[in-house]
């Protein structure tokens, strides 16, 4: 949320938040979703795998862009129903001006899997 910082968190607590690359595989619209929305198959590579997302980035992206694209994504997050799909990973990003997501970017090629640290 912006205007607000966390309280501080330790390394060992940041490190069990799982976040890794992957690459769209494939985008399609979400017309069940409460706010505009795209699902998402991104390949994570091994040991993740191909995984699915929900993600509300309809303003900035179209799903021709988002095809072949990097992103980073919490992947150990517990599934969570979003209508009626099932969203395996948290595709992360950061608001705009006007509240809409903007991906964060990955501006170098990395292997899918690849964790941030």
């Amino acid at each position: 949320m912006a205007g607000v910082v966390e309280p501080a968190i330790t390394f060992d607590d940041f490190l069990k938040v799982d976040i890794r690359v992957g690459t769209i595989v494939q985008a399609e619209p979400f017309p069940q979703a409460r706010k505009p929305a795209f699902r998402l198959l991104i390949d994570f590579g091994d040991p993740v795998g191909v995984k699915k997302s929900s993600a509300q980035i309809t303003v900035h992206y179209s799903i021709e862009e988002l095809l072949g694209r990097k992103v980073a994504a919490v992947v150990n997050f517990p599934p969570r129903q979003i209508g009626p799909f099932m969203s395996e990973v948290l595709t992360l990003g950061f608001t705009d001006a006007d509240g809409h997501i903007v991906l964060a970017g990955i501006d170098h090629d990395v292997p899918n899997g690849s964790r941030l640290c």
